[in-house]
């Protein structure tokens, strides 16, 4: 599969600009990559306190990524603040050319950037199987916590994390990322936006891919606006797994969620 990582900065509270951006820079993917991973709140910024700006699944966002997703022939995964049955959620997606639609809702929301204040959290994860892939997606700030990541009995073999990470906090995240590769035995995917936001706030990228050992594979560079397409090798996965098998001595337990 090849995946194509898109670090760039997002206009804050714009969904119009944004999306035009998006859908200009998708444009030049074509042909080129199966799949587009787009930064957490793509359309937004991380606008924890503007929630006039959370979206049904009826309405734009949803709507434009089906329709790009075809027109594309790209399957898109990335985040954005969704309203459901009264609240809001900061949702992950992932959406497919033939209109497949799977979403699930970031589980640790981000208490020092508001984020516990305004929206609520999910309690699934959201896996999905597409050209031969197995494939999780979770948000920004559920990197910090392993075991909402923790791939029992192999359940996948790429883990994506889409983030708005601050510069400020950018070795945490460097550190992280090869560290569930490691212990999940699967790759792992980054993709952070760049660029500045209200309250000070300065993104530096470092989007990566990380194979399975958690030796990086491909990486943009601090603060470089563009896009990275790299393919990844499940081979690479299946050795590693049948050579090492420390998924065998795991703990066998469950995620309780209400």
């Amino acid at each position: 599969m090849r995946i194509s990582l898109l670090q760039y900065p997002i206009i804050w509270a714009d969904k119009e600009a944004n999306l035009s951006l998006w859908q200009q820079r998708l444009n030049k993917l074509i042909g080129t990559t199966d799949l587009a991973v787009l930064p957490e709140m793509f359309t937004t910024g991380f606008c924890t306190d503007r929630m006039d700006l959370a979206e049904t699944m009826d309405d734009t966002t949803v709507t434009w990524l089906k329709q790009r997703s075809a027109e594309t022939g790209l399957a898109l995964t990335g985040s954005f603040m969704a309203a459901e049955n009264g609240k809001k959620y900061n949702r992950a997606f992932f959406v497919t050319p033939n209109g497949d639609f799977h979403y699930a809702d970031k589980r640790h929301l981000f208490t020092m950037g508001g984020e516990r204040e305004y929206l609520s959290e999910g309690n699934k994860s959201l896996i999905v199987h597409y050209m031969g892939v197995n494939i999780k997606i979770l948000v920004c700030y559920d990197l910090r916590f392993p075991v909402w990541a923790r791939n029992r009995n192999n359940e996948y073999d790429l883990l994506i994390y889409v983030a708005n990470w601050p510069q400020a906090r950018i070795a945490d995240w460097d550190i992280l990322l090869p560290a569930r590769a490691v212990e999940n035995q699967a790759y792992v995917c980054g993709v952070n936006r760049v660029g500045d936001a209200p309250g000070d706030l300065h993104y530096n990228g470092h989007s990566l891919i990380i194979d399975p050992r958690g030796r990086v594979v491909e990486k943009l560079q601090d603060d470089q606006e563009g896009t990275l397409t790299t393919t990844i090798d499940l081979s690479l996965v299946e050795k590693g797994r049948a050579k090492f098998p420390v998924w065998k001595d795991a703990d066998q337990f469950n995620i309780i969620t209400p």
